[in-house]
């Protein structure tokens, strides 16, 4: 049995009704899922952006509101892939038991995981998407390199489910979600560069802060966003895709062991 634990994913076709059935199921409070998700980072861009932004003036050659826009967006997804992949998915897992019932169909756990994964990531580019509507709305930035981003912030929706998926199979209650926030995900955001340049802080930090997958989204979309290419897209996207990985695949293993143990 320790054997099956650790097995490579077998994922089916038959991931496809699950992601279906959370799409169809979402789709009767999609407003209200849409304005929660967009809701914080819109509020912190208007109000750093705007507020901050008189006082800082600019970062480099950028008014301080472009460069707070840039990070907000790749924010906006990885926040809304974390709270799909956490709150949500351990209420459908754990609460409702949606998934034991999946499960009396043909369809297999990791066919579920996958399909969590894969929801949580969709949640996230709708967020960002939005966010971005509203950058351009605003006339933050117009640049037509934003499409390019979408991929991106796809991407960037992928590797945070994954890992909050880690943490969706540990979880006893709602309450452990509070950990997680307040000791990985909040430090992540302050030394990413999404409020300020990483290189304001310690050498040290700056070294801890190049190996964060928030840190990678961040140098990806932020070019995009401002009308320019990325001048690295290796070393973020490698990074990105260890820990989307990484964090899968661990995610997958602690799952079966949650329910099949």
């Amino acid at each position: 049995m320790l054997v099956s634990f650790h097995a490579a994913p077998h994922i089916t076709r038959r991931f496809w009704p699950v992601f279906l059935r959370n799409l169809l199921v979402w789709k009767k409070l999609a407003v209200a899922s849409v304005i929660g998700n967009v809701a914080e980072p819109l509020i912190t861009l208007v109000a750093f952006g705007y507020g901050l932004g008189a006082l800082v003036g600019s970062i480099g050659e950028r008014p301080y509101i472009e460069y707070l826009a840039s990070g907000s967006i790749a924010v906006s997804a990885a926040l809304a892939a974390t709270f799909e992949a956490l709150y949500s998915a351990y209420s459908r897992m754990q609460v409702q038991r949606t998934w034991d019932s999946i499960m009396n169909a043909p369809i297999a756990l990791d066919d579920i995981v996958f399909a969590e994964m894969l929801w949580a990531a969709f949640k996230a580019l709708i967020s960002a998407t939005a966010i971005m509507a509203v950058v351009f709305a605003l006339g933050i930035s117009r640049a037509p390199t934003m499409l390019l981003a979408l991929p991106v912030l796809g991407f960037v929706g992928i590797t945070f489910a994954s890992v909050a998926l880690v943490f969706n199979a540990l979880a006893k209650g709602f309450d452990f979600f509070t950990y997680y926030f307040t000791l990985v995900i909040t430090p992540m955001t302050f030394l990413s560069g999404v409020y300020f340049p990483i290189e304001q802080m310690p050498g040290w930090l700056q070294g801890v802060a190049q190996v964060l997958p928030l840190k990678a989204a961040v140098d990806l979309v932020r070019p995009l966003v401002l009308g320019t290419l990325p001048t690295e897209v290796l070393r973020p996207v490698l990074i990105l895709a260890a820990y989307a990985v990484g964090g899968y695949y661990l995610a997958l293993v602690l799952t079966r062991r949650r329910f099949f143990k």
